[in-house]
């Protein structure tokens, strides 16, 4: 018994270079994927314990919390920056599937909170990138692989970068919009002694600040909804998928979010709604690809 049993497990190693061939070769069948590196669970702790430091903002906590909060972002940061190009060196990238896109959209977020942070004041801020980096990031790596894009060519992989790059941007101007949703109702209600106040922005920074976001991301996220179209005329396929009015929603709120400010001169509550609007919608249209793809 011990002879046959050591006979099927031979076996089987010598086809497991041929089983890993057939599951990771072309990214219709299924997709391509690697094991989750060291440099992903020390991102995930950084990412957790800086959210929480973050949430402790709004408590009265000494300042060196809050600073000490954005240096352990940033070094969760640099720690999944190393994921990524670990996957990357074994030819995952983040235009390869839905999941690394998220990954990817995750890391863009953080990224673009540090950067904007380096100018202004976003302390506050944080208490919402950081659990979303961190939900964001679990959500891709932790769960199942499932199946691959079809007909996945590099105009495909320039589609779904662009279009993460566009919304991780997005994401930076929503979480600016929420902080002054609340910041604003904070001073209508008089509580001037909130700790809010003291470590937040000014109303006028805040909604300038979103305003600039979008105008950045507006045009990356347009040129990704012009090359999806394109890709998907090149594969043939059809447009009545849910995702695809959900994406051409996200476009109309950010482009009537431009033209009625350029136009009209909307500010602050007005814009801050849609600009909410507008990434909620880019937030279903993500969670329908990686349902699709995990189910």
């Amino acid at each position: 018994m011990f002879g046959e049993s050591a006979l099927t497990v031979l076996e089987t190693l010598k086809a497991l270079p041929t089983l890993t061939t057939a599951l990771t070769s072309g990214l219709g069948a299924a997709a391509h994927t690697t094991s989750v590196s060291p440099a992903f669970y020390l991102a995930i702790v950084l990412y957790g314990v800086s959210a929480l430091m973050y949430i402790g903002a709004f408590t009265k906590s000494p300042d060196w919390v809050v600073r000490a909060a954005k240096w352990i972002l940033v070094v969760g940061f640099v720690a999944h920056g190393a994921d990524i190009s670990m996957r990357a060196i074994d030819k995952v990238h983040p235009g390869t599937s839905v999941r690394e896109a998220l990954g990817f959209l995750s890391w863009a977020i953080v990224g673009g909170f540090l950067l904007a942070s380096v100018k202004h004041r976003l302390n506050i801020l944080g208490a919402f990138v950081g659990p979303l980096g961190l939900g964001i990031l679990a959500m891709a790596r932790l769960s199942s692989s499932g199946k691959g894009t079809d007909g996945l060519t590099t105009l495909g992989r320039i589609h779904i970068s662009m279009a993460t790059l566009g919304v991780a941007i997005f994401a930076i101007a929503t979480g600016l919009a929420v902080v002054y949703l609340v910041q604003e109702r904070t001073l209508k209600s008089k509580r001037f002694d909130g700790v809010l106040l003291k470590r937040g922005v000014a109303l006028e920074s805040l909604d300038r600040l979103s305003h600039r976001l979008v105008l950045v991301g507006f045009p990356i996220f347009t040129a990704a909804l012009m090359l999806g179209v394109i890709w998907v005329s090149q594969r043939a396929s059809s447009f009545d998928r849910p995702e695809y009015p959900l994406a051409a929603i996200t476009w109309a709120a950010f482009a009537a979010l431009i033209v009625t400010r350029t136009t009209w001169g909307w500010r602050g509550r007005k814009t801050a709604l849609m600009t909410i609007i507008g990434f909620a919608a880019a937030i279903v249209v993500f969670a329908i690809y990686f349902v699709r793809r995990v189910v």
